[in-house]
């Protein structure tokens, strides 16, 4: 029985071409992506203690008020879905600050909140505040 001799000289360096590849690849997918990451949301800005308390008043600003089964209502009127971008421009066009005050039921759903949200700020609201209920 012949007997094996191990190989002299086996190669035992590390190939760092496929790694730099990988790594290169990755690198362009960040690049791609980092922009569509970047997007404008809305900044919100929590209270300090000393801040100015009422600089203007609610009758002043559009009071939105969103109840536990989904009614809406701007500035005392009820209003349905369809019409509420038309009714929050309308209403922040005549604000003098284009301030909004949402009160929404703690059991509303959110996804009708960031709705109003979404429809005031692109009826041309500058501020928008979020009121606990009482």
């Amino acid at each position: 029985m012949k007997k094996l001799e191990p190989i002299q000289g086996a190669i035992t360096d590390i190939n760092v071409t496929p790694l730099v590849d990988v790594c290169l690849v990755l690198v362009i997918i960040f690049m791609v992506l980092a922009p569509m990451a970047m997007q404008a949301g809305i900044e919100v800005a929590s209270s300090r203690k000393g801040a100015a308390k009422a600089v203007a008043a609610l009758k002043e600003n559009v009071v939105v008020v969103l109840d536990a089964k989904g009614g809406v209502k701007v500035n005392g009127r009820a209003v349905r879905w369809e019409e509420l971008p038309g009714a929050l421009k309308s209403a922040l066009e005549a604000s003098k600050d284009k301030m909004l005050s949402l009160d929404a039921s703690p059991k509303a759903n959110v996804g009708q909140v960031v709705e109003i949200l979404d429809a005031s700020k692109q009826g041309g609201a500058k501020k928008l505040a979020l009121l606990n209920p009482s």
